[in-house]
């Protein structure tokens, strides 16, 4: 038998602590008494319509909904160590959200929230736009899609993401992923995708400087590439580039292909490089 809640105001400390079974709706968690984790360890529930402005709301939290609800930013770390959940519609300026979760499903959401999604498995991300410092760093089994992303050292530590139709604006973003496959979608950011180990861009544009150096298995196709100087500086790529890229520093090996360059080059480097670079038809390598 589901319980009914609505029209509340709450501000204790765990004041729907072990809810089981039950709908919260339209209520307010917020007020003097400045109360922590008002939802923890609550099981199947849905919260609909309501306003969060106290701390770590929704731990230990398995089975729930948050649905056309706001969590502030005073609603610090607000959903942790929880599973099988889906957010939707909602508006998020807590910091440190969504960590160390499974089985969660984010759409039609805006969140501002520094390190978000931190040591997850099993996240789902649709239709939302989300600005965070540290984005989704050490989290693995991620599938998203119509994203919206500004922040600065996103998908670090990432293992099986799979990113499709988004526009990303970050820097240093996948460093030291792994099987990340990345579709349809923009990239600017510098120094993108170092020591990544199975990186694939699929008609993507990507922008920045020094991109996808010190990579392995390496992959774009039918990519284009913006302001993008001394790319792929010891990476083991294959890639068939679209346009024109301003310049290529010692790849390792494998083959580049791109429609014009202004700069190859291959000096000064700390370990063999044979990487080839065909352009226009014609074969660049080193000498």
């Amino acid at each position: 038998m589901t319980e009914y809640i609505s029209d509340k105001t709450y501000d204790e400390e765990r004041a729907l602590y072990n809810l089981v079974d039950a709908e919260v709706n339209n209520c307010t968690f917020a007020g003097p008494k400045d109360g922590e984790s008002v939802l923890k360890e609550a099981r199947n529930i849905k919260v609909i319509n309501s306003n969060f402005s106290l701390r770590y709301p929704l731990w230990h939290v398995k089975e729930f909904s948050l649905m056309n609800s706001s969590m502030d930013e005073l609603t610090r770390a607000p959903i942790w160590y929880s599973e099988n959940g889906v957010i939707d519609n909602c508006n998020i300026t807590g910091i440190k959200c969504v960590r160390e979760c499974e089985n969660i499903t984010v759409t039609n959401c805006d969140i501002k929230s520094p390190e978000f999604g931190w040591k997850c498995d099993g996240l789902h991300i649709n239709n939302s736009s989300i600005e965070s410092e540290y984005f989704l760093f050490d989290s693995k089994n991620v599938e998203i899609s119509n994203l919206n992303m500004k922040g600065k050292y996103s998908f670090q530590y990432m293992k099986n993401l799979h990113i499709k139709d988004s526009n990303l604006d970050t820097k240093d973003a996948f460093w030291h992923s792994k099987n990340v496959v990345v579709e349809n979608s923009i990239v600017k950011g510098e120094y993108l995708g170092w020591f990544s180990n199975g990186l694939t861009l699929i008609n993507c544009k990507i922008i920045g400087t020094q991109p996808l150096c010190y990579c392995k298995d390496l992959k774009l196709i039918n990519c284009t590439m913006e302001d993008t100087d001394l790319s792929f500086e010891y990476s083991n790529v294959e890639a068939d580039i679209k346009g024109h890229i301003i310049s290529i520093k010692n790849p390792k090996s494998g083959t580049i292909k791109v429609d014009s360059i202004d700069d190859i080059i291959f000096e000064d480097a700390v370990m063999e490089c044979n990487g080839k670079v065909i352009v226009n038809n014609e074969r660049r390598c080193n000498v």
